[in-house]
């Protein structure tokens, strides 16, 4: 260790080699957080989780019927039956599948209409196959929207993953908000446009249902009165023809009770041709029914057809109308794609017409714009939730934390040293691990196939680190300030001894901290927080045999007075390491 003393003792007899030692830690430090917003490191909450299953939501335009989205569904199945590492799979028509993580937080459990779908399917074993399941989505995602999405005009296809992390309905939702439902509906259209257009976003959709006319068939009872019919015949025809109902029972000895036998007509015989009116009234007048008299009248003849508006779903948040406009990343943080769109969003409104206010707060909710329509004075907000608002509450909150720990170590080192500017050295060099903790996640990005994000966990990760960090400043001080005091040794030199001398007990923490993380770097979830600590426990070995020094030698704090009579030079003292 002789050579490490005499070199940091090289370092602080010159300003010019100190001043340059500062620089360059600054310059690190610039550089390393400049990867941040460069997107050389990348944030996410939580990075992807390869599970061994994944669900496909289909959702055709409201209003269609159950082979349109049976057909939609089959379409999907046999692109998914032609990959080996699908074990099986299962269609849910009408329904949501048995409820798991992700659709009991995006409200699968709730879905029960005929446009819907979901297909439940189970991969191979995550510890058996090469490709993750986040990696086969974004795959698959592509060729299943282009090949299925066109059988039924205005299908919305998504792929599901396992959420890795906070129950959220989607990786990006835009709640629109207002009290014009017109307004509203016009603007999430544009909205979920925008969002299409964006790089990485997949699987836009709009959570309200389409407007459409449909046609009520109601029993005319004077006609059917005059014709020689019942009301209840000509009900109970209209429910055999379309919907089928039960007609008989049949007993079993195999069976507890009785069987029920249901009656409807053939799939082809009640289909249409078509949606229009023109359509229905030939299938009205293709159906006859035997009046007392045995004569045959056309069920067009006693029914009267109604077109009415559609009841759509109607949602609430706060006492407010509202819109959800859902997305999701693929393989990519919401963060950037979020921003993208935002700036987009803000262009393109302002061409509409509306009035674009941005938020002017520092809260989670900064991203939100208020939009005003110049012509009706209409008022929309836009306001960004999903993993986007966890993420922003959750890195506020440890970043909080992480203040807070600042702080209770200054004060602790206050009434300790009696001395502002040690405890502001011993800070200085915990913080300065965050050099090591974002140029490790670049470089485990470069040698990983996947995207390597600074996640919430490299965060709690950095916030450890400060007790680390912590520690090495003060060993450094306290024998340096020992030397000085007992032994008399000018501070230069006990600055560099003490440097020296704790290098290897530092140096032996901290790759007790490496090996011991090196078991989480390779955790899907936890590799951020294994990353952290092996980088930024190597940047704090750095700063305090390095950097700590060269700030202690300007410190007024370390000086002892030089007629303490046990100051002498260092020459004539032998120091045992």
């Amino acid at each position: 260790m002789h050579r490490l003393e005499e070199f940091v003792f090289w370092i602080l007899e010159s300003k010019s080699r100190k001043f340059l030692v500062i620089v360059l830690t600054l310059v690190a430090l610039g550089l390393s957080i400049l990867m941040l917003p460069t997107k050389l490191v990348k944030a996410r909450m939580l990075p992807g989780k390869s599970a061994n299953t994944f669900s496909v939501y289909i959702d055709t335009p409201t209003g269609s019927s159950k082979e349109q989205t049976k057909k939609v569904a089959n379409c999907v199945t046999d692109i998914l039956r032609k990959e080996k590492e699908i074990l099986n799979m299962e269609e849910f028509i009408g329904e949501g599948i048995p409820l798991d993580y992700a659709g009991l937080v995006k409200g699968a459990g709730m879905k029960n209409s005929e446009n819907v779908a979901e297909i439940a399917v189970n991969l191979t074993n995550k510890h058996h196959r090469d490709e993750k399941s986040f990696v086969m989505v974004s795959r698959l995602r592509p060729v299943i929207k282009n090949k299925c999405e066109k059988l039924v005009k205005g299908t919305v296809i998504k792929l599901i993953e396992q959420p890795a992390g906070p129950p959220t309905l989607a990786a990006i939702v835009v709640e629109v908000t207002g009290d014009n439902l017109k307004e509203m509906r016009y603007v999430s259209q544009e909205v979920a446009k925008i969002l299409k257009t964006t790089t990485k976003v997949v699987d836009v959709d709009i959570m309200a249902d389409d407007l459409y006319t449909k046609y009520e068939l109601v029993p005319n009872k004077d006609k059917i009165s005059r014709s020689g019919l019942s009301v209840d015949q000509v009900n109970k025809i209209l429910y055999l023809a379309f919907e089928g109902m039960k007609v008989a029972h049949k007993n079993s000895r195999n069976e507890d009770g009785q069987i029920s036998i249901f009656l409807t007509l053939d799939p082809k015989t009640k289909n249409f041709d078509n949606k229009s009116l023109e359509a229905l009234r030939a299938k009205l007048d293709s159906m006859n029914l035997m009046n007392q008299r045995g004569m045959l009248v056309s069920l067009s003849e006693v029914v009267d057809i109604k077109p009415v508006k559609n009841d759509p779903m109607i949602m609430h948040k706060d006492l407010r109308r509202m819109i959800n406009v859902i997305a999701e990343a693929d393989n990519e943080s919401q963060v950037y794609p979020l921003l993208e769109a935002r700036d987009k969003m803000i262009e393109h409104f302002k061409k509409l017409g509306y009035k674009v206010e941005k938020d002017p707060g520092m809260s989670t909710y900064m991203f939100d714009l208020h939009l005003t329509n110049k012509k009706t004075g209409e008022k929309i907000l836009l306001r960004w939730d999903g993993e986007m608002k966890v993420t922003l509450d959750t890195f506020r909150d440890l970043g909080g934390a992480f203040i807070g720990a600042l702080i209770l170590i200054f004060l602790l080192l206050v009434v300790y040293y009696k001395s502002y500017t040690l405890s502001g050295i011993v800070l200085a060099g915990s913080f300065l691990s965050i050099i090591g903790v974002i140029v490790g996640h670049w470089v485990a990005d470069l040698v990983t196939t996947d995207t390597f994000f600074l996640t919430a966990t490299s965060l709690i990760g950095f916030i450890a680190l400060m007790g680390i960090s912590s520690r090495n400043s003060l060993l450094l001080i306290d024998f340096s300030k020992a030397l000085m005091e007992s032994k008399g040794i000018e501070k230069r030199r006990a600055i560099a001894i003490a440097s020296a001398t704790r290098a290897k007990p530092i140096a032996l923490t901290a790759i007790a901290i490496i090996l011991g993380s090196a078991l989480l770097a390779s955790d899907p979830i936890f590799g951020g927080l294994g990353v952290a600590l092996i980088s930024g426990t190597v940047a704090a070995v750095f700063v305090s045999l390095i950097f700590v020094p060269v700030l202690l030698d300007n410190a007024k704090a370390m000086d002892i007075d030089d007629e303490n009579p046990n100051h002498h030079d260092a020459s004539n003292i032998s120091i045992t390491r």
